[in-house]
């Protein structure tokens, strides 16, 4: 197969994934983890249950690619910062270029749905987790990169405060019907999570 084709494959096996993903969040957000199945989200997908096992291998997993998406943006966003930067500062700019143009484009309204849902299922709960573990340890080499000479146990803290600092915010922008803005309350978990490791 030539890279051409590879890559053709790759994007349309990533596309189905993010439309099984999107199908499952908005099913896991009407009607709750434990009302939802992989037959259920095949359906409304339009693919059969064998076509669904291919892309996930159970109905939790479904939803991550969904939940990757926001993770990839800012990361994408803050490995653009200029070696030398201070790092919670450029932290923070991520955060309002991500978090803020998602809330506009009507990205995060599922999110409540889905992490209302997580509260009552611990797979769905894992895979949140996961996703948030995943996003922490691809983050470490991009504030390595920003600041090299930083001390590495400082650069693992910085990017552990970081990855909690979204994830609380939006867990707890999620059981308020109104909260703070998300991008607001990650701001104010980062300054307190970082008050004292510099930056």
């Amino acid at each position: 197969m030539s890279g051409t084709s590879a890559s053709l494959t790759e994007r349309r096996r990533t596309a189905t994934q993010l439309e099984i993903a999107r199908v499952a969040a908005q099913l896991f957000t009407d009607h709750g983890a434990a009302g939802t199945t992989a037959e259920s989200i095949a359906e409304a997908a339009g693919i059969s249950l064998r076509t669904f096992y291919r892309y996930s291998r159970t109905k939790e997993d479904a939803i991550a690619p969904l939940l990757t998406l926001g993770g990839d943006a800012w990361r994408a966003e803050l490995a653009a910062t200029p070696p030398g930067s201070r790092l919670v500062p450029a932290i923070e700019q991520a955060m309002h270029a991500t978090l803020s143009a998602a809330d506009i484009d009507h990205d995060l309204p599922w999110m409540r749905g889905l992490l209302r849902a997580a509260e009552d299922d611990d797979d769905l709960a894992a895979v949140w987790y996961r996703v948030n573990r995943d996003s922490e340890a691809r983050l470490l080499p991009i504030l390595a990169q920003i600041a090299p000479d930083a001390d590495e146990l400082d650069l693992r803290l910085l990017a552990a405060a970081a990855t909690d600092a979204i994830r609380v915010s939006l867990e707890d922008w999620a059981r308020r019907d109104e909260a703070q803005a998300p991008v607001d309350l990650a701001v104010r978990c980062l300054r307190s999570l970082t008050r004292g490791l510099g930056g």
